[in-house]
């Protein structure tokens, strides 16, 4: 389906001091798993044992290097991804945090992630974590049921995923969880059931994301040998209605492809994304956006040290992305929400005009047959288009 041509003068371009009033998000990359799963091709590495104080260091040096490429800027989130991260130290989740809010003035509603496994061992951190500042957890349940946990590869049960939620909703204002739905020979009605108890919980939001068979995975070579099938995407479409409907019945509605909250319970975060908002990343493999600038972190946990090490950040690649990049970054973000894109903010950002930005006339063609929606200069695409997302940013998004 979807862990995305001009004859008019272009817009200005927008000055970097017209930006400086968004909040930015830092995203912090930990690594580290203590096993790899199957369908996962995240930047996640296995090793028998890490230097935690060297970690610790480096992550800080990393940091303290965006600040200074970022200064005089608002921090609206922290998020920390992996890999594992409640795996890490809480100690050192405290020094990150601490040092963030050093570098920048942080919102009065800053919002806080950490992904966790919900592993008994790690929920036993939970205490230490929100008192090192998490306020907000994202847990990986993936299933409610044990024979596919398994099959996924996770190391815990469903009794044991459960009791870790309970665990983070009595120590976090905010909880998240994931679930993997479109999997092989799954029905509608397996499926209302699953999806049905996971509504049942109380949980303010819930990322519920189709299996896809990425290169590179062992599924992939799984599916190759003919082990089994990836779920027909007939099926697949039938699931993801069936999912938007249960949802919004339940006052989760979706807010963008696979995510789904509460009003007022939007991941804060992952909105600077999709909004094409400033965000700094570090760690392992971490992409940033600062200004029109791209950043990539390198990719291999000791590779990135060594180049903290030598040279006080582990930036591999940072490249200034021309008015057209900029543009179909955030077209291709931002329509993945039900909010839409404002194409005017678009321009302002990228320095195109509005259709350098958008076929207008594809984009009213398939306005005509209720796959977008456009209002003024909003574009949004409608519950019907977001199954055929791929195929309307390929016709809409001006080459």
């Amino acid at each position: 389906m979807v862990d995305a041509r001009h004859p008019h003068a272009p817009a200005p371009a927008p000055s970097p001091e017209g930006r400086e009033s968004e909040a930015i998000a830092l995203y912090i990359h930990w690594p580290f798993c203590v096993s790899k799963c199957p369908y996962c091709d995240f930047n996640s590495h296995v090793r028998e044992s890490v230097d935690q104080q060297a970690w610790r260091d480096a992550l800080l040096r990393d940091l303290a290097h965006e600040a200074a490429e970022l200064p005089d800027r608002q921090l609206g989130s922290i998020f920390f991804g992996g890999g594992t991260p409640s795996l890490m130290p809480p100690a050192t989740v405290a020094a990150l945090i601490d040092a963030a809010v050093h570098h920048w003035p942080a919102a009065d509603d800053i919002e806080i992630t950490l992904e966790a496994n919900p592993s008994s061992v790690e929920a036993a951190r939970f205490a230490d974590l929100a008192q090192a500042g998490i306020n907000r957890v994202s847990l990986g349940l993936q299933a409610l049921d044990d024979r596919v946990l398994g099959w996924l590869g996770r190391a815990h049960g469903v009794a044991e995923g459960l009791a870790a939620l309970d665990t983070a909703q009595a120590h976090f204002g905010r909880v998240s969880f994931d679930l993997i739905y479109a999997r092989p020979g799954q029905t509608p009605e397996a499926w209302a059931t699953e999806l049905g108890r996971a509504l049942s919980f109380g949980t303010e939001h819930l990322s519920l994301y189709q299996l896809t068979i990425e290169p590179g995975t062992q599924f992939a070579t799984r599916v190759a040998k003919g082990e089994f099938e990836p779920l027909d995407p007939d099926a697949g479409a039938e699931l993801f209605e069936q999912t938007r409907a249960a949802t919004a019945a339940s006052g989760l509605a979706a807010y963008e492809v696979s995510n789904h909250a509460r009003p007022g319970a939007e991941s804060r975060h992952n909105l600077t994304y999709w909004r094409y908002g400033n965000y700094a990343g570090i760690g392992p493999g971490a992409h940033g956006r600062r200004d029109g600038r791209a950043t990539v972190r390198r990719r291999k946990p000791e590779n990135w040290l060594t180049r903290v090490q030598a040279s006080g950040h582990g930036i591999e690649r940072e490249d200034d992305l021309p008015p057209r990049a900029r543009a179909q970054e955030a077209l291709l973000m931002g329509l993945r929400l039900t909010e839409g894109v404002d194409l005017s903010r678009i321009a302002a950002i990228s320095g195109l005009a509005i259709d350098q930005l958008v076929d207008l006339a594809a984009a009213d063609r398939l306005a005509l047959q209720g796959l977008l929606i456009r209002d003024g200069n909003r574009l949004t695409v409608s519950d019907a288009g977001m199954l055929l997302l791929d195929a309307i940013l390929a016709e809409i998004v001006a080459a």
